[in-house]
C-alpha cells in the first residue's frame, strides 16, 4: 500500500541563498518536474499492481517508500524557503492548503467506500468498515490497524475496503509536527545565533537517524505493527527533507544520468526482490528509499536527463497525475468486485478493474481535486478562502454516515440471529444431516445465514458461564462454567490449545451442559500447547523472545494446572501444521513436535486423565476463497475442494498414534466436513467457518452430539 497525497506541489519554487554554507536544492525557477511526477506514477503503478496481480508483483508495496519520500521533499523545500523568507511558518495557512487540497477526494471515496459495503459486502462487515472509516477521516487509520496486528482475533478478518487510509494517516500526522518541529528549531537558532540552515540539517538528520534505529529494531521485535506505526517511518520523510536542504550541487549532467538510472533499477529491484515474508521497513525499505532519493537529487540540476525520453512521456505524467485518485480508487474496488461478480477476479476482471479505476481517479482529479485550484502566471495555485470549514463540514459527514452504515450492520445481525435460532430447530440443521438419508446432500442444503458476525465468533461461549476471565498466566485460574449443579461425582474436563481450541469451545460447552460436566479451559493464539519448547513462529510471523517466553510459560502453567487438576477428560487442539518451535536439537520439525506433545500428554495420562486430541478441521482460506460461502450460499456445493488438498498432515494425530495408549482418544471429525472426494464449507445449512481458519460457535454447537458419539 502506499500514500500518495502530495500531488498538490508540483513545483518547487526559488529560493534566495542561506546565510549558511547548507542551502535548499534550488531548482531552474518555476520548473515543473516531470521526474517527480514520473516517480509518483512508478509509485502507484508498483501499489496498483502489486494489489491486482501480488503473485507477479510481491513488493510492489515500496511504493509507499517512494511516495513518503516525495512528501518529505517537497513540504520540506516549501517549509525551508517559507522560513529562509521571514523566519516563520503560517501554520494556519499551510494545514488550511492541505486540507482543502486532500479531503475532498479522500472524503469523496470514503463515501463510495460505504456504499459498496452496504450494496455488496456482507453485513457483518459494515460495522468493521465504518470502524476503519471514522478511523480514516481522523486519520488514525494506521494506528487502528496497528492495534489489529496484535490482536490475534483480528489476524484472519478480511481486509476492508478503506484499509489503505494507513498510509495517508502516516503522512497527515507527519504534516501535523514537522512544520512545527522545524519553526521550534529555526527559533531556536536565532535565540542561539546560529546559522537555521546548518541546524536544520542537523536536527533532519538526527531525526531520521532515531527513526531508523526505531525502525530497524520495532521491524526486528514487532514488524506487523511497524508496518504501520508513524515513528518508525519518519526517517523516509527526512531523507527527502535532507535532499530538499543538502542536495547535491556541482554534478555534471552524466553524473546525474547515472544518479537517475540507479535510482529507478533501485525502485524496481525492491519491488521485484521483496514480498509478504520480507520483515519490512527496517534495513529493506533503505532500498526503495535511496533509489528515490538519488532519482530527486539527480532532477535538481538545468537540463533534461536520459530518462526523460521515457518518464516525460504524456502517459507517465498523466498516471503521476491522477495517482492520488488513482490509489483512492483502486482498493475499494478490488474488495468489493468478487461481490460484485459472484466470483474470485480473474485477468479479464482485473484489466476492467484497473480500467474503471483509472476513469475514476481522472473524473476525480478532473472534479473534485482541481476544482481548488486556478492557474494565475504559469502556476498552479490553491483557490483561497473557506479556511477549515468545508474540510471540517465533511469530516462530520462522512463520520455520520459511518455511524449509521454501523447502527444498519448491528440491525441485520440482529435479524440473522433469530433466523438462526429458528433454523436450529429442524431436524437437517448442522452435522445433524450427515447421515441422514432424509436430509439428502448434507453439503448441498442452502445456507440461510452464511454470514459470520460476532455472534459466531469462535471466542463465543453461552450467556450461562458468564464471562469468567482465563488468569492462568498471571498466576489465577482457567476460565471455566460449572454445569453439576453441585453434583460431587460430576466430571470435570478441560479445553486446552491456541485457538484451535478455542473454537471447540462451544462444542465441548454444548455437550458439558447436556452431561452435567464442570468445564474448564485456556487457550492461548498462536501457542502450542508443547512440553516447555519455544515458540519460533505462527503463521509465518516470527515472533519476539517475550512471545515466544509467554508462550513457553503459558505452556508450562497449563500442564502444571491440568496435572494437578487430575480431570476426567482434557480436549486439546492446535494449528501445529502452522507452528513451528525449536527444541535446539537440530531434529526435523515434526520430531520436535510430535515428541513436545508425547512428553505433556504422558504426564497427565500418568495422572489419570484421558487425552483426546482433536484433528484440526479441514482448512479454509489457503485451499479456497474465504467468502466462497457468502457469495454461494445458495449452492454451497460450490466451494467444495479436492479432500486431499484441504486436509494437511498434523503432528497431533502422529503423536497419538505413536503413544498407542488406551488413555489417548483421536478425534477424527473429518468425515462431518467432508465426503469420499471433496471438503465443504457448509454443512446441513451452516456455514462451517468463521474466518480464514476458525470454526464458527454456530456450527461448532452443532458438532456436540457427534463428540459425544465419540465419547460413549
Amino acid at each position: 500500500m502506499a500514500n500518495v497525497s502530495l500531488l498538490a506541489v508540483g513545483v518547487v519554487p526559488a529560493a534566495r541563498h542561506w546565510s549558511g554554507g547548507v542551502r535548499p536544492v534550488e531548482p531552474t525557477p518555476g520548473r515543473f518536474r516531470t521526474d517527480i511526477q514520473a516517480l509518483r506514477a512508478v509509485a502507484v503503478g508498483l501499489v496498483v499492481a502489486n494489489h491486482l496481480w501480488p503473485a507477479a508483483l510481491p513488493g510492489g508495496f515500496v511504493g509507499v517508500d517512494v511516495f513518503f519520500v516525495i512528501s518529505g521533499f517537497l513540504i520540506s523545500s516549501h517549509l525551508f524557503r517559507e522560513i529562509q523568507a521571514s523566519g516563520r511558518v503560517r501554520l494556519a495557512a499551510f494545514y488550511s492548503r492541505r486540507a482543502r487540497r486532500l479531503f475532498p477526494a479522500a472524503f469523496l471515496v470514503l463515501g463510495a467506500a460505504m456504499l459498496l459495503a452496504v450494496l455488496f459486502l456482507p453485513y457483518p462487515r459494515w460495522g468493521a468498515t465504518a470502524k476503519e472509516v471514522l478511523a480514516s477521516v481522523f486519520y488514525a487509520e494506521n494506528w487502528l490497524l496497528a492495534a489489529k496486528s496484535v490482536d490475534y482475533s483480528a489476524m484472519t478478518e478480511s481486509a476492508s475496503a478503506v484499509q489503505h487510509y494507513w498510509s495517508l494517516s502516516v503522512e497527515e500526522q507527519f504534516y501535523l509536527f514537522w512544520p512545527l518541529a522545524l519553526v521550534l528549531v529555526a527559533a531556536v537558532s536565532r535565540r542561539v545565533r546560529s546559522a537555521p540552515d546548518r541546524m536544520l540539517l542537523a536536527v533532519v538528520v538526527l531525526a531520521a537517524a532515531v527513526s531508523f534505529a526505531g525502525s530497524i529494531y520495532m521491524t526486528q521485535t514487532r514488524p506487523e505493527q511497524a508496518y504501520f506505526v508513524t515513528p518508525v517511518r519518519v526517517w523516509e520523510f527526512a531523507a527527502g527533507a535532507v535532499v530538499a536542504l543538502a542536495g547535491v550541487r556541482g554534478m555534471g549532467r552524466p553524473a546525474r544520468n547515472v544518479l537517475a538510472v540507479t535510482g529507478f533499477a533501485m525502485i524496481i529491484a525492491s519491488a521485484l526482490t521483496n514480498g509478504p515474508e520480507t520483515a519490512f521497513p527496517g534495513w529493506t525499505a533503505v532500498v526503495p528509499v535511496a533509489g528515490t532519493a538519488l532519482v530527486i537529487v539527480a532532477g535538481t540540476g538545468a537540463g533534461r536527463l536520459q530518462h526523460s525520453r521515457v518518464t516525460a512521456l504524456p502517459p507517465v505524467q498523466f498516471l503521476g497525475k491522477i495517482s492520488y485518485s488513482l490509489y483512492l480508487w483502486h482498493w475499494p474496488l478490488i474488495v468489493a468486485a468478487p461481490f460484485v461478480l459472484g466470483e474470485v477476479p480473474t485477468g479479464p476482471h482485473k484489466l476492467a478493474i484497473l480500467v474503471l479505476s483509472l476513469l475514476l481517479a481522472w473524473a476525480t482529479k478532473q472534479w473534485v481535486e482541481d476544482r481548488w485550484i486556478v492557474r494565475r502566471g504559469g502556476r498552479r495555485q490553491l483557490v483561497k478562502g473557506n479556511g477549515f470549514r468545508r474540510p471540517v463540514a465533511g469530516m462530520a459527514v462522512v463520520a455520520a454516515v459511518a455511524c449509521l452504515v454501523a447502527g444498519a450492520g448491528q440491525l441485520k445481525e440482529s435479524q440473522a440471529i433469530e433466523l438462526a435460532a429458528a433454523g436450529a430447530a429442524g431436524p437437517c440443521y448442522g452435522t445433524a444431516a450427515v447421515g441422514n438419508r432424509d436430509c439428502g446432500d448434507p453439503f448441498a442444503i442452502p445456507v440461510a445465514v452464511p454470514d459470520m458476525s460476532d455472534d459466531n465468533g469462535y471466542w463465543h461461549v453461552p450467556e450461562r458461564c458468564g464471562k469468567v476471565p482465563d488468569r492462568l498466566l498471571e498466576g489465577g485460574g482457567p476460565s471455566s462454567c460449572d454445569f453439576s449443579d453441585g453434583d460431587p461425582d460430576a466430571e470435570t474436563v478441560w479445553i486446552a490449545g491456541d485457538s484451535h481450541a478455542q473454537h471447540w469451545i462451544a462444542t465441548v460447552l454444548a455437550l458439558a451442559e447436556e452431561r452435567g460436566w464442570n468445564a474448564k479451559w485456556t487457550t492461548l493464539g498462536g501457542c502450542p500447547l508443547l512440553d516447555g519448547v519455544p515458540l519460533v513462529s505462527f503463521n509465518g510471523g516470527i515472533l519476539d523472545q517475550i512471545d515466544r517466553d509467554k508462550c513457553a510459560r503459558w505452556s508450562r502453567l497449563t500442564v502444571d494446572a491440568i496435572e494437578a487438576d487430575r480431570p476426567a477428560k482434557v480436549f486439546v487442539s492446535m494449528y501445529a501444521e502452522q507452528e513451528f518451535i525449536d527444541d535446539g536439537t537440530g531434529r526435523g520439525q515434526d520430531d520436535q513436535f510430535e515428541d513436545g506433545l508425547m512428553r505433556v500428554w504422558q504426564r497427565w495420562t500418568d495422572a489419570g486423565t484421558t487425552v483426546f486430541p482433536i484433528i484440526d478441521p479441514p482448512l479454509n482460506a489457503s485451499v479456497r476463497d474465504g467468502d466462497c460461502i457468502v457469495r454461494h450460499a445458495a449452492t454451497p456445493a460450490d466451494c467444495a475442494v479436492p479432500r486431499e488438498e484441504a486436509m494437511a498432515m498434523n503432528p497431533v494425530s502422529r503423536a497419538a498414534e505413536r503413544m498407542d495408549s488406551d488413555m489417548i482418544r483421536l478425534l477424527d471429525f473429518t468425515d462431518y466436513f467432508c465426503d469420499l472426494h471433496d471438503c465443504y464449507a457448509a454443512v446441513g445449512g451452516v456455514a462451517v467457518y468463521y474466518d480464514a481458519t476458525h470454526l464458527n460457535s454456530t456450527f461448532a454447537r452443532t458438532m456436540a452430539p457427534a463428540l459425544g458419539k465419540e465419547l460413549d
